[in-house]
């Protein structure tokens, strides 16, 4: 966590030179921007060999966790907290790779579906023991009463950002 030390300090230099900066809530926001970050780095380390990236991993993971299998693109972006114009290029590179497939809504053919194809199914299927071990190993440190009490203060912290 050298990475970290630094940015502490930097965070004590802001706090002398303007003593109202937030400094808890400050560290609170960098550390989640470095967990994020390592933890998109070690998926794209683990999702490489499989052909896909963090990004896509994470839209193929929204598809495989529907109960119907499909979604449309704007579903697709809010679950995976993406905007419509990566879901857009997301979803092509997708279509690209065959690992899903567009079709109309049977209810409006105006709306798009979108949904994994059975290549799609089979490589999900093929990385999920890497992936298992990667979040095993990620929150290795932490009890699971730990990561009880981090989920619910996450989701908390979440709710707050999302009023």
């Amino acid at each position: 966590m050298a990475d970290f030390a630094s940015t502490e300090q930097r965070l004590a230099v802001t706090c002398h030179r303007y003593p109202d900066f937030p400094r808890r809530p400050a560290t609170v926001v960098r550390l989640i921007k470095h967990i994020y970050k390592l933890v998109h780095d070690e998926a794209n380390t683990v999702l490489k060999p499989y052909g896909i990236n963090h990004p896509e991993y994470n839209l193929l993971m929204m598809l495989y966790g529907t109960a119907s299998g499909t979604m449309s693109p704007s579903e697709l972006a809010d679950a995976a907290g993406e905007k419509s114009a990566n879901i857009t290029r997301l979803t092509n590179e997708l279509c690209e790779k065959g690992l899903i497939s567009r079709t109309a809504s049977a209810d409006d053919r105006r709306k798009l579906e979108l949904s994994l194809t059975a290549q799609g199914l089979a490589l999900i299927e093929s990385f999920l023991p890497d992936i298992c071990k990667l979040l095993f190993r990620e929150t290795s440190e932490l009890t699971v009463s730990e990561q009880v009490q981090f989920e619910k203060l996450l989701k908390k912290f979440l709710g707050g950002l999302a009023e």
